[in-house]
């Protein structure tokens, strides 16, 4: 991706320019021309002067116009030096401040519930697709984990992870086993669990019941077993509709919608942007992703206890308010934290 030094050529003027042209294009879908720019109080030159410079910065890759419109609109070069010199973020509106702050004083219960809603949460706040990349276990430990009688034939061992996430597998035992080996082999689990990630579960640790043991060996199995095969980088896509309101042609709204539905490409996408110490990604930038020529991404990542659990962004064309976008994006991804911290 580009780097911010590869786009610091501009002298002020020819920046305040192309400031404008990117704002007007956000806020009207129309190509800007050059007497709409001369209007802007921070443009203090003519028409004609404004037309030079925008003429030069369409030479220098900054702008382009179609070929039916005498305005000029963004390229992804124009985008990515008008995002990388927004200088210190936006605040949200109070309005949306406070939807925020009441989204999350709700926001209870499991965990993959509370994320899908974040995700709904992010599109309904910037008309863009909303993503959410749940934690990955493997940085997980667990509180606390049991097992407990579901009939005579069936119990079931539970892992409270330490981002609230309930993990629940359902295993067969003898008829005969009676509740205190239970009992044992619940605080047996608990001691051997706790602490640890169930993908790093440590040795057996012997109780000197066998039953008991054996009862504990099953579970960890059992838990170990379900998260290897788990939901480890599960997407959540809210708002994918706005999609469709945002483009005209409809193979490339389906082309969106198909790349949403990919986890894979969405979770790399994601970290991508964040690897190269960026929270914006744009247009050609999209490691070659050719449907998601006309795209956005405005990431961030959100923790618990200090450790980057997983990922939220949005997803809008390129033509998007990146200032109110970025703010959104980091007030939720800051209350989402809070949220994973317990409040």
């Amino acid at each position: 991706m580009p780097t911010r030094n590869d786009h610091d050529q501009l002298d002020d003027r020819k920046a305040a320019i192309l400031k404008s042209v990117v704002t007007g294009y956000v806020e009207t879908a129309q190509p800007v021309g050059s007497s709409q720019v001369a209007r802007d109080p921070v443009i203090e030159v003519s028409p004609a002067t404004v037309r030079a410079d925008m003429a030069a910065l369409e030479r220098e890759g900054y702008l382009t116009h179609p070929h039916t419109s005498a305005g000029r609109i963004p390229t992804d070069k124009g985008y990515r030096f008008f995002v990388d010199h927004l200088g210190n973020p936006q605040p949200l509106a109070r309005a949306e401040h406070e939807q925020v702050q009441v989204f999350f004083s709700k926001a209870h219960g499991e965990l993959e519930r509370v994320l899908q809603d974040t995700s709904r949460l992010l599109a309904q706040l910037t008309d863009c697709a909303g993503v959410v990349v749940s934690p990955a276990h493997q940085a997980l430990v667990v509180r606390s984990a049991l097992i407990a009688r579901l009939s005579a034939h069936t119990a079931m061992a539970v892992a409270v992870l330490s981002n609230g996430v309930v993990e629940k597998r359902t295993i067969a035992i003898r008829e005969d086993v009676p509740d205190a080996v239970l009992s044992a082999a619940s605080i047996a689990l608990q001691q051997r669990l706790s602490g640890s990630s169930l993908g790093l579960v440590p040795p057996e640790m012997p109780t000197g019941d066998s039953d008991a043991d054996d009862l504990v060996m099953v579970c960890v199995g059992a838990l170990e077993d379900g998260r290897a095969t788990g939901n480890d980088d599960q997407v959540f896509v809210g708002g994918a509709a706005f999609m469709a309101e945002r483009f005209d042609a409809i193979d490339q709204v389906r082309a969106v919608l198909g790349i949403l539905e990919q986890s894979y490409v969405v979770v790399t996408l994601l970290r991508d942007v964040l690897a190269h110490g960026q929270s914006v990604s744009i247009g050609s930038e999209h490691a070659g992703i050719e449907s998601l020529a006309e795209c956005s991404l405005v990431v961030a990542p959100y923790e618990s206890d200090g450790v980057a659990l997983g990922t939220i962004g949005v997803l809008g064309p390129t033509r998007m308010d990146y200032e109110h976008a970025l703010a959104a994006v980091a007030v939720v991804g800051e209350r989402l934290t809070r949220e994973l911290r317990g409040g």
